[in-house]
């Protein structure tokens, strides 16, 4: 792991640690690091003054501020009017020569002893092509009269990425450097700065870039939390549903397969399934249960729904905590009934968090009655009077059981004169206060006798109430 922080504006503590927490979240933790590129400011500066001394590089003595090809020069040392004309007969001709390029040395380590200030740019060819071949995007090709002398060095004395990129790469030995597509332009520079270190060129892969449904580049700085690694550990998603989601997310395996373990996607994973076109991620953070790429929450809620439910709680217990809802009886003597609960409820949950919220009826019983739920299955004239009942003869029952209850609902139906149906939204709804989730004789055997009863007496009053208004 090497954090490239030279950019010191985009570059702080806290987005540093949002890459390494994204990461170990992941389970992608690094054989070495994380190395810091900075750190390593002097073995680039080095490389740059031994491309000077091999006349493969120059200091250039232009100005910061300089806007025009006249101030390219100041000083005694150069004619300005004939490097001004000179300098406007290359533009002229496609490219622009740096007046400083022919320099003698000497007389530029004298200026920078008496103390001028000077960036140092690599010498381009000016002639021939600069060529790699892409392990996405295949050959690339760049005419060398089309590349600016590149500056290594700023004139303050700080390397840019360029420079300190190919050093870090020949220092830690890299053989293969995959990244975005909007590093591809990049490339053909750092594949000069290779030959002129007379240093073996890595393989080369570019990824194609992921869009915001905008289609603009993804960017945290631009559509903030939504896009952190982070963000999806903390709203419940999987390390290994993330992860197989962002592995589909520009690549494919040749077959529809979409559910994947992290071993088949490492086993199957080549440059030769990347696209070349870009991907889109669809997030709109717009609040509620639909807040990011659909896909990703569909395969988030896959992983919850089969994998083993003894693994699935140790994972749901966090969020059961945040939200006040975890019991240590839920290690002891209420265990088997968390496992029940957990199981029962997984099949419709999308992320860890939704156990904590849609799920909270079940653990706690302070939540709140959905205003929705409750008009469409308890605001209707007489219910009321038929859940007291209904909570009276479940009081009863010695056998509080799946058969047993769903006997006693239908057999009640008939007696009330009302399809089943009403009465099993009704009691959903009493039970949980929302109007959709598990079976409702599931949902009574999960609730028990007594909190069930005391849920059917308390909606009871709600049913008259909205009734009457």
């Amino acid at each position: 792991m090497r954090i490239e922080d030279t950019d010191f504006q985009r570059s702080s503590q806290a987005m540093v640690q949002g890459i390494i927490d994204g990461l170990k979240f992941l389970r992608v933790e690094p054989d070495e690091g994380p190395f810091f590129q900075s750190d390593f400011a002097e073995q680039h500066l080095v490389a740059a003054h031994q491309l000077i001394e091999d006349g493969k590089a120059y200091y250039d003595f232009t100005p910061k501020a300089a806007t025009g090809s006249q101030e390219w020069v100041k000083g005694p040392l150069v004619d300005k009017d004939r490097i001004a004309n000179r300098v406007k007969a290359e533009a002229e001709a496609g490219k622009r020569r740096n007046p400083y390029r022919d320099l003698p040395l000497e007389e530029a380590k004298r200026r920078r002893a008496a103390g001028e200030s000077a960036a140092i740019r690599l010498k381009v060819p000016e002639e021939g092509v600069v060529s790699f071949l892409d392990g996405v995007y295949g050959p690339q090709e760049v005419n060398c009269n089309n590349i600016e002398d590149l500056v290594l060095v700023r004139s303050d004395g700080t390397p840019l990425y360029n420079l300190s990129v190919v050093v870090d790469d020949i220092e830690m030995r890299i053989s293969h450097v995959i990244r975005g597509q909007d590093h591809l332009t990049n490339t053909h520079k750092q594949v000069l700065i290779y030959q002129a270190l007379d240093k073996p060129i890595p393989k080369f892969a570019h990824l194609p870039l992921i869009f915001a449904p905008s289609k603009e580049k993804l960017s945290k700085r631009k559509h903030g939390e939504i896009v952190s690694i982070t963000t999806y550990r903390d709203r419940g998603f999987l390390p290994d549903a993330l992860f197989n989601f962002l592995a589909l997310l520009g690549w494919s395996p040749g077959t529809d397969e979409e559910i994947m373990s992290r071993d088949a996607l490492i086993e199957r994973f080549s440059l030769e399934g990347v696209n070349r076109a870009s991907a889109v991620f669809n997030f709109t953070d717009q609040g509620g249960r639909d807040w990011t790429d659909p896909k990703a929450l569909w395969m988030n809620g896959e992983y919850i729904k089969n994998m083993p439910v003894q693994e699935l709680i140790p994972l749901v217990e966090p969020f059961l905590q945040r939200a006040g809802l975890w019991r240590e009886e839920y290690e002891t003597t209420l265990h088997q009934w968390l496992i029940g609960t957990i199981d029962l409820l997984r099949a419709r949950y999308r992320t860890l968090a939704d156990f904590a919220g849609l799920g909270r009826p079940y653990f706690s019983d302070d939540f709140s009655m959905e205003p929705a739920a409750v008009k469409k299955n308890l605001e209707k004239e007489g219910l009321g009077d038929i859940l007291l009942g209904l909570a009276d003869r479940l009081a009863l029952l010695s056998d509080f059981s799946h058969d047993a209850v769903e006997s006693t609902l239908r057999r009640y139906a008939d007696e009330r004169g009302v399809k089943l149906g009403l009465l099993a939204n009704a009691s959903r709804t009493a039970l949980t206060g929302q109007s959709v989730g598990p079976g409702v004789f599931e949902i009574f055997l999960i609730m028990g006798r007594e909190r069930s009863v005391e849920r059917l007496r308390r909606a009871a009053s709600l049913s008259d109430l909205g009734a009457e208004s």
